[in-house]
């Protein structure tokens, strides 16, 4: 456990005096423990209380002039409190920072939370299992689960609420600024908090903001994230004894910044940098030894590739007796064994590419010269190093918008745009036709598209290689000069929002179109839907939840056993276990494993797939029960008790449990999907037993594994076909039976991502379009290779992912739906379709 911090007080002439400002420093206390808590997140966030000490010291100089001591403490308290919060806030990365002012005010302010409601926003509160309940019909059918999770827990505040006037929750219901159309009769009822738990349940695609307007609210703060920091003011607070480390994100380096600081300020000649690798240690001791002994500044670069040696450069450090001027900067990536003394000497700040288009083609642009743009006076050539920076700034910032942008973080880097110039270089050169085949294929498939796993975001990838790299767009801008008279929409082959390519060689004119893009990127840069925006605030605001999540875990987990602190870090996952099986049979039940090779394929899969599912529900009560046992000390401690209740602990799901299904990594939601799965099945089992099952609408969430049932469909059909498997191809339709099907499943229950659909259509997204919509149910069957297996018929269509969850890690199918003349366009909104979420 960590010492208590000793705050020294200002002296006065009594101890009365003296006990006057204890509140002080016991808020003092309370956020020193709070910013501790922040390693839990990432390694590299570590605060020394040497260092906290000095903020204290430095309030307390604040000569606030008060009439009263109580007056002098509060306005102490809120300066300590707002500086803490910025020097905390600069060496977090910008993805952090909302996680950490929901910390803070958490920890700070714990009046402002009822109770329940911290552990309802971090999902460790789970509803009723089977509550059927009827909801006003302007909330989305989606939002049921969670309105019924927020209903059951604060049933006088939902009474209070009105929801069933849907003409007082018009506005909210609709608006893009939700968190603040709260009704006014209702927002004068409820806490700011409560604003925030309202618009989790019923409108997640603001929660982001809501969480920022209460966070800021709380803190007394205009703005959440500090005023951006320069090196240059960073500097009048660095002293000559503690290193400054700058926490780099891939692809941002301070050099240059850091090389014109020290320009101005000791003089080129005084300034050293060394970039940390193979061999060059003893270098960098001895440089660090010159450069203390006259005052001169050092910077090490890339400490994360040195680890091993950081603990040699800590005892260094130790013995130096530095002159006044010297100053030793470090940079360095997050890195998991980067040593914990270093972090916490270190005055830390991080330092990331600014994002957006606009930045990432200044970044560019800057990096290459007038001659590299100019060369050899090819028209063609300028334009189309335009159009690679255009595309490597698309494929980078497209990462803002993960899973939908792209369904994971992919190392687009310099090296690939470096790459994508010698390739157009070289091409240009000696002046051939120009092939643009060649630029596809090797951009798709050694550069680009080399990082990339996914054929989702590889289709994606191909589609703007076509749109940004073809004659036709080089011809059409310079036969077009005027940008009015450019389709705005980012079709096949033209630039998006209006941007018109100059017909120049000049690097000027093409640092002017730069210049003239908005700060702030538009979706149509990247062809994504106008509502993005919603699906990146769920996405984003359930990351800051899981990592809350996190920080509210106890410090010893599981380290060794603590009775008290395993009942209290576990209980809420016994509880939700014993009240998810509450009437159910599922702990008890016996099921045989059916025999091989009897029975349909489709039968067959149900019954095994209860089977399967019986079984992992008493493997997981099995487990659990020895947990409680061992808490209540009937039976002894395990390695298997101990390494369950570790995980448990650190709110990660069981690898046991995992291995047997790969559901969602939360534990509660883990037990939640294993129950409501279990109890789904025995209804397909009875229904199956009757051979009412393919005449039923289904849906595929129901099921462990849904892509393993229509593999079972496509068995059965080969069987009653009698034909082999390899010989039927899979048929979707969405208005009809599939004509050529001797047996289709009706699904229901698929959700939308990307653009809407209303069974004949595809539409794009407008800006207050909600993020996720539901479709009507859809025919699937396995029919011969020669049948043209859709109702759709002669139409355009193109294929999409059906996925098993929003986060797109599992396909379970690809379903065929009328795309019209233009494909790339959905393919770039990055729509997909998934199993409704239970």
């Amino acid at each position: 456990m960590h010492a208590q911090p000793q705050f020294n007080l200002p002296l006065g002439s009594s101890s009365q005096e003296r006990d006057a400002y204890l509140p002080l420093a016991e808020s003092a206390s309370k956020m020193y423990f709070v910013i501790t808590d922040l390693s839990k997140i990432n390694n590299m966030y570590r605060f020394s209380l040497a260092a906290f000490l000095r903020l204290f010291q430095k309030a307390l100089q604040d000569k606030k002039e008060a009439q009263s001591t109580d007056v002098r403490i509060a306005a102490l308290e809120a300066s300590l409190k707002s500086m803490v919060y910025e020097y905390v806030c600069r060496s977090l990365f910008k993805a952090d920072q909302l996680m950490f002012a929901m910390h803070f005010v958490k920890g700070m302010h714990p009046e402002l939370f009822q109770e329940n409601e911290w552990d309802v926003l971090t999902g460790f509160i789970v509803g009723e299992m089977f509550r059927r309940e009827e909801f006003p019909s302007w909330i989305a059918q989606e939002r049921h689960g969670a309105l019924s999770i927020f209903k059951a827990t604060f049933s006088s505040l939902y009474q209070s609420l009105s929801l069933s006037d849907g003409e007082l929750w018009l506005s909210f219901s609709r608006s893009s600024h939700c968190e603040q159309e709260v009704p006014p009769p209702v927002a004068r009822k409820i806490t700011p908090f409560q604003q925030v738990l309202l618009v989790q349940a019923i409108r997640p695609d603001r929660l982001q903001s809501a969480m920022a307007a209460f966070a800021s609210q709380a803190l007394g703060m205009k703005e959440l994230s500090p005023p951006p920091l320069n090196l240059r003011r960073l500097h009048s607070e660095t002293l000559a004894w503690e290193p400054v480390l700058i926490i780099i994100s891939p692809g941002a380096d301070p050099s240059q910044e850091l090389s014109e600081l020290a320009a101005d300020t000791v003089g080129r000649e005084n300034y050293h940098e060394i970039s940390m690798g193979q061999g060059q240690s003893d270098v960098a001791l001895a440089a660090l030894r010159d450069s203390s002994r006259n005052g001169d500044w050092l910077c090490l670069k890339n400490l994360h590739l040195v680890t091993a040696w950081l603990p040699q450069l800590e005892k260094e450090l130790n013995a130096l007796q530095p002159k006044e001027g010297f100053r030793l900067w470090l940079t360095a990536e997050v890195h998991p064994r980067f040593p914990l003394i270093l972090l916490q000497t270190s005055l830390k700040i991080t330092y990331e590419s600014p994002p957006g288009l606009k930045k990432n083609l200044t970044r560019t642009y800057e990096s290459w010269s007038p001659e590299q743009i100019s060369k050899g006076g090819v028209l063609a050539r300028a334009q189309s190093l335009f159009c690679l920076a255009w595309f490597h700034a698309v494929c980078q910032e497209r990462r803002n918008y993960i899973p939908q942008g792209w369904t994971k973080f992919y190392e687009f880097s310099l090296s690939d745009l470096r790459a994508g110039y010698e390739i157009i270089d070289r091409l240009f050169d000696g002046g051939k036709s120009f092939q643009w085949e060649f630029v596809h294929g090797l951009l798709e498939n050694a550069i680009y598209g080399g990082r990339i796993d996914n054929p989702s975001d590889l289709r994606i990838l191909r589609s703007y290689l076509e749109q940004f790299f073809s004659a036709h767009l080089l011809s059409s801008s310079a036969s077009s000069s005027s940008a009015g008279q450019r389709r705005s929409r980012g079709g096949a082959n033209t630039f998006p929002a209006q941007i018109s390519l100059p017909s120049s060689c000049s690097i000027l004119d093409y640092r002017s179109v730069i210049e003239n893009l908005p700060e702030d990127d538009r979706p149509a840069f990247f062809g994504l839907p106008a509502n993005i925006e919603r699906s990146s605030q769920r996405i984003t605001s359930s990351q800051v939840i899981s990592q809350l999540r996190i920080l509210s875990r106890s410090v010893a987990t599981g380290s060794k056993f603590d009775r008290e602190l395993w009942s209290n870090g576990l209980s809420p996952v016994l509880n939700l276990w014993k009240k998810l099986n509450q009437g159910s049979t599922l702990i008890h039940q016996k099921v045989v494993l059916p025999a091989e090779g009897q029975g349909l394929p489709v039968l067959s899969f149900i019954v095994l797939e209860q089977f399967n599912a019986v079984r992992l529900v008493q493997s997981i009560h099995h487990s659990l029960a020895a947990l409680s046992k061992v808490i209540r000390g009937t039976q002894l401690l395990t390695t298997e008790v101990q390494t369950l209740a570790t995980a448990l602990l650190n709110q990660e799901c069981p690898l046991t449990w995992l291995n047997k299904w790969e559901g969602p990594e939360e534990p509660m939601q883990y037990l939640r999907a294993v129950v409501t799965r279990a109890l789904a099945i025995q209804s397909w089992v009875e229904r199956a037993g009757r051979q009412a099952l393919l005449s039923d609408i289904l849906d595929l969430s129901d099921l462990f594994h849904p892509d393993t049932f229509l593999n079972a469909l496509r068995q059965e059909t080969a069987r009653s076909m009698n034909c082999s498997m390899d010989s039927l191809k899979f048929a979707t339709s969405w208005r009809s039976p599939i004509q050529e099907a001797r047996l289709q499943v009706k699904v229901g229950g698929l959700q939308l991502e990307g653009c809407s659909f209303d069974g004949a259509h595809l539409s794009e997204n407008q800006h207050d379009s909600p993020s996720v919509s539901a479709v009507p149910p859809c025919y699937m069957a396995w029919v011969t290779h020669g049948s043209s297996g859709s109702s759709a018929g002669l139409e355009e269509c193109i294929w999409l992912p059906v996925y098993s969850s929003p986060e797109r890690l599992k396909v379970v199918a690809q379903v065929a739906l009328p795309s019209g003349a233009n494909p790339s366009q959905w393919i770039q909104t990055g729509a997909a379709l998934f199993l409704k979420q239970q």
